[in-house]
């Protein structure tokens, strides 16, 4: 049987077994370099509006002193544990039903989403709820200055419902880009994004809350998103998908693939929190100005991030329905895609970030210490992006194929054997400075993101075979 026989077989497979004419699999197989666009553009255009409104809430943040960055930058580790760990089961609920679809079950593609809801229930109470018993003993944890800790946890204590919002909004989200619609979720976020962005100001400055502003301004933006979200799916019926809680079957296996990449997933947030939490104790080391300095140089590189994970969270969705419609060709021909167009942003926003952070950061701070340290963070760190953006899309494209551990061992290696040890051995064994924790995590991202280059197309090539076997 030769390839155009077995691509053929395929498509029939897929039509014989019943996907829609509102599915988008056959397209995305048809033109895959254009479903890489249609999936990521409208995720990188987000996150650019979210992006903007990062560097506007901590520009307006910043008029309040360099305390009030440092409380925001205190908690950022905690609210990416909390919707970290909603990322985590996101991405099950988006391999899922990518793969069903794949394989013509929308069925069964229905009530993996019903399944990712129910996730998105329970720990959008879970979290909020232990987070504000145990918020005090929290930021203990994380090293938070005194003088900090009254700003730190008065924005918690207004920001920790939102994540019950941001939560499930997650899960309505990564449904749709199960099912290859990237543009509504992005049109949902950018209005909530928007409004928040009227807020800020608004709230901060006008009516005088300050700091606490901006966190309700967050809690009210996020629960309109998920209000859009609601809309869509029960009252509108967007989705191609149909969640269906009246008749609601638990399905164990359905659960079992969800948990084989969300566990695992989620763990790996909740490891990579974990270290953002390590990193800022130790460059509170450094003093309250070095912390500060740590989360406006963090805004900036979320600017590379951003797009790198656009092109990876489409690779997500693409990878799941080529392996599951027996496509494994076109997994690899996309792999090399948008690893190419990959390095091309890394390299792009590598040299801009070196050449002109110095004026960027002039934007969220006059404070000319703050400036400096950031500057030396960013001007290590883009030396890594090159090797970040093949670690972070190897990572997805694991998650696509129903494999959770590469994702999680990968984590744990970067952050806790690689980067972590070595930042302990700098700053407190070698006593090298501040510096050497940016060197660590740069060192870190790099090992681990070619090793998990490797490690993919080591298994892309193991399936290969064994679509070549199965003849």
């Amino acid at each position: 049987m030769n390839k155009k026989d077995t691509k053929n077989q395929a498509n029939l497979r897929l039509n014989d077994r019943g996907s829609g004419p509102n599915s988008r699999v056959l397209e995305f197989i048809a033109n895959p370099k254009k479903a890489v666009w249609e999936l990521s553009f409208p995720v990188m255009l987000g996150m650019a509006v979210q992006t903007v409104y990062s560097f506007t809430d901590m520009i307006f943040v910043g008029r309040l002193g360099g305390e009030a960055i440092a409380a925001l930058t205190f908690n950022m580790p905690l609210g990416f544990f909390a919707i970290g760990i909603m990322f985590g089961f996101g991405v099950g609920a988006t391999s899922a039903v990518a793969r069903f679809l794949g394989a013509g079950d929308k069925k069964r593609a229905d009530n993996a989403a019903s399944h990712a809801i129910l996730f998105g229930v329970f720990f959008g109470l879970l979290i909020p709820i232990v987070g504000m018993c145990y918020k005090t003993q929290l930021f203990t944890l994380l090293g938070v200055p005194e003088k900090v800790m009254p700003g730190a946890l008065s924005y918690f204590q207004i920001i920790a419902p939102s994540f019950m919002f941001s939560n499930l909004s997650v899960q309505f989200r990564s449904i749709m880009t199960g099912e290859g619609d990237t543009r509504t979720p992005i049109v949902v976020q950018i209005t909530g994004t928007i409004l928040n962005l009227i807020l800020d100001p608004i709230l901060i400055f006008v009516v005088g809350l300050g700091l606490e502003g901006a966190a309700w301004a967050t809690l009210v933006s996020q629960l309109t998103v998920l209000l859009f979200f609601l809309y869509h799916f029960f009252i509108r019926g967007t989705p191609y998908i149909s969640p269906n809680f009246r008749g609601f079957i638990y399905d164990s296996k359905i659960f079992k693939q969800i948990l084989q990449i969300g566990f695992p997933a989620s763990l790996s947030m909740l490891i990579m929190s974990v270290g953002n939490m390590f990193w800022n104790r130790m460059v509170a080391k450094f003093g309250a100005e070095a912390v500060a300095a740590y989360g406006v140089g963090g805004r900036l590189d979320s600017v590379y991030f951003l797009p790198t994970f656009a092109l990876a969270s489409g690779m997500v969705t693409l990878t799941g329905m080529f392996y599951g419609a027996g496509r494994i060709d076109l997994v690899r021909e996309t792999v090399n895609y948008v690893l190419i167009r990959g390095q091309i942003l890394a390299f792009g926003f590598g040299i801009v970030f070196y050449v002109f952070s110095p004026v960027i950061f002039t934007l969220f701070t006059s404070n000319g210490v703050i400036i400096a340290i950031a500057v030396d963070y960013i001007r290590t760190i883009v030396f890594a992006f090159p090797f970040m953006t093949l670690g972070v899309i190897s990572g997805r494209i694991f998650q696509g194929l129903g494999e959770g551990m590469p994702s999680l061992l990968l984590t744990a290696m970067r952050v806790i054997l690689v980067s972590g040890t070595l930042a302990y051995v700098f700053v407190y064994v070698m006593k090298m400075g501040l510096w050497s924790i940016w060197l660590a995590l740069a060192l870190g991202a790099t090992v681990t993101s070619v090793t998990a280059l490797f490690w993919l197309y080591v298994r892309l090539r193991q399936l290969e075979q064994r679509a070549v076997n199965n003849r």
